[in-house]
């Protein structure tokens, strides 16, 4: 008989191993927190051999254990998710606080048994036993099972469920620390739309003053007046510098957009290179550069995003005005090599270092020392341009035989 009882106490523990490697690979192949509760609630229980199983968080904020998961699945069980446990006068509080199993074979017999939670739910908890779970040397709550079948609890069955608790804890951590991860970046993208959105409010409004204070301020260059044309000209290059500000900030959200929303249409080079001169060249014209159009030799078709590549192209080309001092030239050339059309922008400007050549696409990139630059611009035009050219499968790079002798961009697109 004796024989028998140590076989089947064998057989028991090793059914218990099996369960705890089982829900260890559960355990593990989940990030989920719920799902992760679910399932080890009901290993819980098996593993006891009682009637029910718990888990309790800590609640850092109020200092307290709240129900977060139970293997009764009936309207009790509902109930006992979110009731709270004190940390002082119950049997839980005192296995997170001591930070060591306790087990009850009668809970009539203990004082520090929490019996409102019972009343409220309408359960009868008749023995108990509480494992701390710990995740890096503390403990984030507590692993219950309860009414065990067959007093009295045993030392297999704090083991087992101290091994279970171990194992959970870890997980619940890694499930807690994954949903806080998700949070976070859902709030980064709420941040992110309401970036946008206040960008692209903020540029509209500020379009229309804008607009007016342009409008005024080149009416008075045409009068007879030296001194009033001179100051008028001051404000002219002042809004034309805000309004290259504000087109910045326009363009800003097409840099992640990239080519998500392309929407394509047959146009030929020629016109395409036509609409970019109109205000081009009356910023060229005010600083007293010549703009010089080289226009294709044979009629050349692209497949493209009218606006986004013509927002390329623009940046470009207010780049190659910028940074060209006053009385300087500015020539557009195209051509067709091989499968690709190119168009080549030449400025005689203040030219490139060959260490800045990859670096001025980056983004809020400028060449010149913040403190003592004289061009203005937040240093996102030419990444932007790039970002589009690349979502049309072409590509943007620059040339330049060094500071004091101009430089090159160079869009390539298919052809």
């Amino acid at each position: 008989m004796a024989q028998q009882t140590t076989i089947e106490h064998l057989e028991r523990r090793v059914q218990l191993l099996t369960r705890l490697a089982e829900i260890s690979t559960v355990l593990n192949s989940t990030m989920k927190l719920k799902p992760l509760l679910n399932a080890l609630m009901d290993s819980a229980a098996e593993i006891a051999d009682s009637e029910a199983a718990s888990v309790l968080l800590w609640d850092a904020n109020s200092n307290e254990l709240r129900f977060a998961a139970t293997s009764a699945d009936d309207a009790s069980g509902q109930q006992l998710i979110g009731k709270v446990v004190p940390l002082e006068g119950s049997i839980a509080g005192k296995v997170m606080r001591e930070n060591r199993i306790i087990t009850v074979d009668n809970t009539q017999d203990s004082r520090e048994h929490y019996d409102k939670v019972d009343k409220a739910i309408s359960f009868e908890t008749r023995s108990l036993i509480g494992v701390p779970m710990r995740a890096k040397n503390r403990v984030i709550g507590v692993l219950e099972a309860v009414n065990k079948r067959s007093l009295p609890w045993t030392k297999d069955d704090e083991h087992f469920l101290s091994v279970l608790a171990a194992q959970a804890a870890v997980a619940i951590e890694n499930a807690q620390l994954v949903a806080a991860l998700q949070k976070a970046n859902e709030e980064l993208s709420q941040l992110d739309e309401l970036k946008s959105d206040f960008i692209a409010i903020a540029s509209h409004e500020l379009r229309t003053p804008l607009g007016v204070i342009l409008g005024y301020a080149s009416f008075l260059q045409d009068t007879n007046d030296p001194e009033v044309n001179s100051l008028a000209g001051k404000v002219v290059n002042s809004a034309t510098q805000l309004r290259r500000i504000i087109e910045d900030l326009t363009n800003l959200r097409y840099f992640e957009q990239g080519g998500a929303d392309l929407e394509r249409e047959k146009v030929s080079l020629e016109d395409f290179i036509r609409d970019n001169l109109g205000d081009i060249r009356a910023l060229a014209e005010a600083r007293g550069h010549r703009l010089l159009i080289k226009p294709p030799s044979a009629q050349i078709m692209l497949n493209i995003d009218r606006i986004r590549m013509n927002m390329a192209l623009s940046n470009i080309l207010n780049n190659a005005i910028r940074f060209t001092p006053e009385k300087g030239e500015i020539r557009v050339d195209t051509e067709q090599r091989g499968r690709e059309i190119w168009i080549m922008v030449r400025d005689s400007g203040i030219g490139i270092s060959a260490t800045d050549l990859e670096r001025i696409f980056d983004r809020f990139v400028q060449v010149e020392d913040h403190m003592t630059r004289q061009n203005g611009g937040l240093g996102i035009g030419l990444s932007i341009a790039r970002a589009l050219v690349q979502a049309h499968g072409g590509r943007l790079w620059a040339t330049s035989l060094g500071v004091g002798h101009g430089s090159t961009f160079i869009i390539a697109l298919p052809a």
